[in-house]
C-alpha cells in the first residue's frame, strides 16, 4: 500500500511517501480503506516530539473510508460500512487498521470529509469545555486559537450552552469569520493585549475557562486572563513549543489545570455516545467545519507545512 512515513523526529521534510506492507488485521481489526485522511494537531507534535515506538512509522491518527476487512471477533462492522476510525498511528495510508472499539459509523448521506474531521474536533472540544472544564449557561470561556478545528467547535458547543465565549485569532478578518459560530467577543492577539481586553469584558472579575488550544508563548497572557479559581484546559501546542506552569503561579491564582487527551477516552462507551451525538449535529448542519484546503497523500511534506505554518482556518485534510 502507498504510506507516508518516517524514522526519527523532525520538521516536515522527515516523511517520506513509499509503499509498505499492509496493515494485519488481528482478531479485533477494522481495516479500513482510507478515503479521506483528517490531520491533527498531535500528528504534528508526534512527529516532532515522540520518538517513534518502531520504524518505519506511518503517522496520523484518524480517518474515514469504507470498511475493506474485519477480524474475526468483530461484531459491530462489516466490509462496505462507512466509518471513522483512530489510532495512535498509521492514518497517512491507503489502509488504516484501528480496534474495533476505536471505529464509528458515518451516518447515511454524511459527507465522508466531514465526517473525517468531526471526533477529534468535537470530542475534544466538548471535554474540555464539560466534561472536565465544567462549564455552565452564564459562564465565560477564552478560547486561544478560535479559528482551528477544536477551537471552531469550541466556539459553538459553549454558545449552544449559554456561555460568554471570548476567541482568540490572529486577524481582524479571521474573527469575523468565527463571530457568525457564536463567538461573542473577539481578540485579535497580534495586536491587543488578551489579558486586559479579558478585564475589561468581564468587568475586571477574569474569565471563569481558558480552553488553550495554541501554547507557546502565550500562555503567561492566558493565566492573567483568568479569574481567581478559575480552570485551564491545556489542550494543544500549535507552535511547536511546550510551555510551563510555575508552583508559586498555580497557587496564586488557585488555579486548576486539566490536561485533554480525548484520545485517552475514545474507545468508551460514553465517547461513543457523545460522537454519535455530534456526528448527527454536523451532518445536519447544526454544527459546523470548514475544511481549508485538501491534498493529496503524495502531498504529506506540503499539507503539514502548511498546518504549521498557514494557520489554516478549520481542518485540512488529505486523500489518498
Amino acid at each position: 500500500m502507498k504510506a507516508v512515513w518516517y524514522t526519527e523526529n523532525g520538521g516536515p521534510d522527515v516523511m517520506q511517501v513509499g509503499e509498505l506492507p499492509e496493515p494485519e488485521v488481528g482478531p479485533k481489526t477494522v481495516l479500513i480503506r482510507v478515503e479521506v485522511i483528517s490531520i491533527e494537531g498531535g500528528d504534528l507534535l508526534n512527529r516532532i516530539h515522540t520518538p517513534p515506538a518502531r520504524t518505519p512509522l506511518v503517522p496520523g491518527y484518524q480517518a474515514a473510508g469504507i470498511v475493506a476487512a474485519v477480524g474475526p471477533e468483530v461484531t459491530r462492522f462489516g466490509p462496505g460500512d462507512r466509518v471513522v476510525g483512530f489510532n495512535w498511528s498509521g492514518s497517512h495510508a491507503e489502509l488504516f487498521a484501528v480496534p474495533e472499539a476505536y471505529a464509528y459509523p458515518v451516518p447515511e448521506g454524511m459527507d465522508m470529509a466531514l465526517a473525517a474531521v468531526v471526533p477529534i474536533a468535537f470530542g475534544t472540544a466538548w471535554d474540555a469545555l464539560f466534561t472536565y472544564g465544567g462549564l455552565v449557561s452564564g459562564e465565560t470561556v477564552l478560547v486561544q486559537g478560535a479559528a482551528g478545528g477544536v477551537g471552531l467547535a469550541a466556539v459553538q458547543l459553549a454558545a449552544a450552552a449559554g456561555a460568554a465565549v471570548i476567541g482568540t485569532a490572529s486577524s481582524a478578518a479571521r474573527l469575523a469569520r468565527i463571530a457568525p459560530l457564536g463567538m461573542a467577543y473577539g481578540i485579535d492577539y497580534h495586536g491587543e493585549n488578551i489579558a486586559e481586553r479579558c478585564r475589561e469584558i468581564t468587568g475586571g472579575k477574569g474569565v471563569d475557562l481558558v480552553l488553550d488550544l495554541a501554547g507557546g508563548k502565550g500562555k503567561d497572557a492566558l493565566v492573567e486572563a483568568l479569574r481567581g479559581h478559575g480552570r485551564y484546559a491545556v489542550v494543544g501546542a500549535a507552535e511547536g513549543t511546550l510551555p510551563s506552569f510555575g508552583f508559586f503561579e498555580m497557587i496564586r491564582k488557585a488555579m486548576q489545570i486539566n490536561g485533554i487527551s480525548f484520545g485517552r477516552d475514545m474507545h468508551t462507551p460514553r465517547v461513543h455516545a457523545l460522537l454519535a451525538d455530534l456526528f448527527a449535529k454536523v451532518a445536519s448542519g447544526e454544527l459546523v467545519m470548514p475544511i481549508e484546503r485538501s491534498f493529496a497523500l503524495d502531498e504529506a511534506v506540503e499539507a503539514h507545512r502548511f498546518v504549521a505554518e498557514g494557520h489554516p482556518f478549520g481542518r485540512v485534510v488529505m486523500k489518498p
